[in-house]
Formats: structure tokens, C-alpha cells, sequence
């Protein structure tokens, strides 16, 4: 099949599932799609849990552009996690049927396999589009059997990497856009009145968690950069997801009181990201956020390589232990490597950080 010119692309189906970071990662290359073809009709397949990355809760997820939905004209889900633990029962047969008519009635030309996996490159395929682009080596190189092009991927950043793909798509040379994210006013005058209530100004966004353990620099080291960072007159939240009330409540007890948890929908953590003078954590989704929002970044890593997946595109001092092996083994112990990065490295990188953007903010 020839290849299609930029003006007949009218029809675009973006693949990309899952996780968080993994979404964030992929949102540069959907906003140059986007900037590539304006008039196209551009969609997204994610799973359910991640579609507030896309659309504000309650906002149509198809439709007219808005600031809820601000990318895609369509939001298509799927839940391929609860879909696994019920698959032969009627219920989860009739979602997965309606998922796949919501997505054949896009009658997408091409779809674009953003995640590299065999599940990804199976639903790009049963889409329908007529031609299925990928990485000419995904992460599960099985996928390629289910594309129709490949593009060859340049670049360290996983973030370049998927220009990559987008830029075999239109033909163009592409940088990485401002990402936009939906803007939700609920959420945005909730988390004032949260912020308000606990007397919280200027703050740093502290955040324990990561995807495993061997990702997380220990949680009262947290509540000790928080004792430090109010000294200076800034005060730290503790972002706390699902299943981290344990390192939120060690974080906050080695704070003495200077740190605030918080748990808060996909949404509210936008609306709060957005307000924060600093980030601090390790490799993960809110991390992630942070940097595409243009939040200065303090990023602990350690088996992660941050040369492919540390912050991009914001101020960011990166903090890694040269000792520290390159894996994305899913390991609980502590990474050795990590645990030698001190809590006076983390307090002066976000000194100097908070400092920079002072110094900027007098200067502008």
C-alpha cells in the first residue's frame, strides 16, 4: 500500500494504554500529531483508570475540543486488568464487546502503537485502521508482527523516541510541544479549599512512592527534607497513592509536623501540580506530571536509567548513584545505589532549585 500524504490522514487512533509516566512519555508526540494535523479527527485507546490524563471527569470523551478534553476528539477505554479477572462472564463480555464497536465505529486510517507491547499492537490491528505504525523495536519485539510500518526510533528519552514514530507518521521533523492537560474547575477550587483549610502558601510537592520498592528512597528521608525545606519558609505535601499510607504516615512522623499528606484524584493532582513551586521524587507518574507541567524537578533515581526517563523539558537536578544498576526488574528491596544519596544532596538540590526560580521571578 502507497503511503498516505499528510492531507489524507483524516483519521487517527493513538495506542497507548498504560501507566501514568508511560501516558506522560506519550503525550508529546500526540500534541505534535495534533499540530501536524490540525483538522484530523485524533483519538486515544487508554485504559480506564488513566483517562484523566485525557478528559476531566464528567466532560464528554467525545465531541467538540474543550479545556476538559483539550488533545483528542476521543476517548476510547478499555480495563484490560478487571477484564482478566472475570473474562468469561457475560458482563465482561458485553464491556469488552462495546469497547471494541466504540472503537471500529472511529473508522481510523491509521493507528499508532505508542507502547510497544503485544497487547498495544493487537488493538491497533482490531481497530481496523488500515495501516498500523510501530517502533521497529518495541519493547516486545513480538508486536511488530502487527504493524504495517515500523519507524526507526531515535533518541535516548523514551519522549524523542516516540517523535520518532509520530514524525514517520506526518513526514515532518517534529520537536517536543507544551503538553496540555485538561483543565477541571471542580477539581482546581476543591484543592484551593484543601490548601486553604490547612494553611498551606508556597509548597514543595514531596512524593515517597514509586512502582516498586527498589525505585523509593526511604520515606523518613522525605519527612527530614520537609523539616528542611519549612525552615526556608516553603512547606511540603506529601502526595500519598493508592497503597502508600504507610510511607505517607513514616514520611510525615520523621517531618515533625512539616509535611501534609494528601490523596487525591488524577485530576486534583493536576490542579494541585500546577500550584507548586518544587517537585521531589523518584521515577513515577506524578514525577512525570510535574516535569511536563513545567515544575522544577528534584528526581531521586536509581535502577531507572534517567538518561531514557528522567524529567524532560523543566529544570531538574538529576541525583543517581553511579553504583546503581540499569534494570527495570521489579524488585522490593531497597536499591543499595539510592540508599546512599543523602538527605543534604536532596535539600541542597532543592535549594538551588527554588532558588533559580526566585532569581527568575525577580528577573521577569
Amino acid at each position: 500500500m502507497a503511503a498516505e500524504s499528510i492531507t489524507q490522514i483524516e483519521r487517527l487512533l493513538i495506542v497507548r494504554l498504560s501507566a501514568m509516566g508511560d501516558v506522560i512519555h506519550t503525550l508529546p508526540a500526540a500534541q505534535a500529531l495534533r499540530e501536524a494535523f490540525p483538522n484530523a479527527m485524533i483519538s486515544w485507546l487508554i485504559e480506564e483508570r488513566w483517562a484523566e490524563l485525557l478528559c476531566a471527569p464528567g466532560a464528554a470523551r467525545r465531541g467538540t475540543r474543550s479545556a476538559q478534553r483539550p488533545l483528542v476528539d476521543w476517548v476510547h477505554t478499555v480495563n484490560l486488568q478487571g477484564w482478566k479477572k472475570s473474562l468469561f462472564t457475560i458482563s465482561t463480555l458485553q464491556a469488552i464487546a462495546k469497547a471494541w464497536n466504540d472503537v471500529r465505529a472511529g473508522h481510523y486510517q491509521v493507528a499508532i502503537d505508542l507502547q510497544g507491547a503485544i497487547r498495544s499492537a493487537l488493538l491497533s490491528r482490531w481497530s481496523g485502521a488500515r495501516v498500523v505504525y510501530g517502533a521497529a523495536e518495541p519493547r516486545e519485539s513480538p508486536a511488530t508482527l502487527w504493524y504495517t510500518r515500523r519507524a526507526l526510533t531515535r533518541g535516548s528519552h523514551v519522549i524523542d523516541q516516540n517523535l520518532s514514530v509520530a514524525k514517520a507518521v506526518a513526514h515532518r521533523t517534529m520537536r517536543a510541544p507544551r503538553v496540555e492537560f485538561p483543565h477541571d474547575i471542580d477539581a482546581q477550587q476543591r484543592m484551593d479549599r484543601r490548601l486553604a483549610e490547612a494553611g498551606i502558601g508556597q509548597f514543595a510537592i514531596l512524593n515517597p512512592g514509586a512502582g516498586w520498592g527498589a525505585k523509593r528512597w526511604p520515606a523518613e528521608r522525605y519527612g527530614q527534607l520537609a523539616s528542611a525545606l519549612a525552615e526556608d519558609g516553603v512547606q511540603s505535601i506529601l502526595n500519598c497513592g493508592p497503597g502508600e499510607d504507610d510511607l505517607a504516615r513514616g514520611a510525615q512522623a520523621a517531618s515533625e509536623g512539616a509535611a501534609y499528606p494528601i490523596k487525591c484524584s488524577i485530576t486534583e493532582l493536576i490542579a494541585l501540580t500546577r500550584r507548586a513551586k518544587l517537585f521531589v521524587g523518584g521515577d513515577t507518574g506524578p514525577l512525570h506530571l510535574a516535569a511536563a507541567l513545567e515544575v522544577p524537578v528534584v528526581a531521586i533515581f536509581g535502577p531507572t536509567d534517567p538518561a531514557r526517563n528522567g524529567p524532560y523539558g523543566t529544570q531538574s537536578i538529576v541525583l543517581r548513584n553511579p553504583e546503581s544498576p540499569t534494570t527495570h526488574a521489579r524488585r522490593t528491596a531497597p536499591d543499595e545505589g539510592m540508599l546512599e544519596i543523602s538527605t543534604d544532596a536532596v535539600v541542597n538540590a532543592a535549594r538551588s532549585l527554588l532558588a533559580d526560580a526566585a532569581k527568575e521571578g525577580l528577573d521577569g
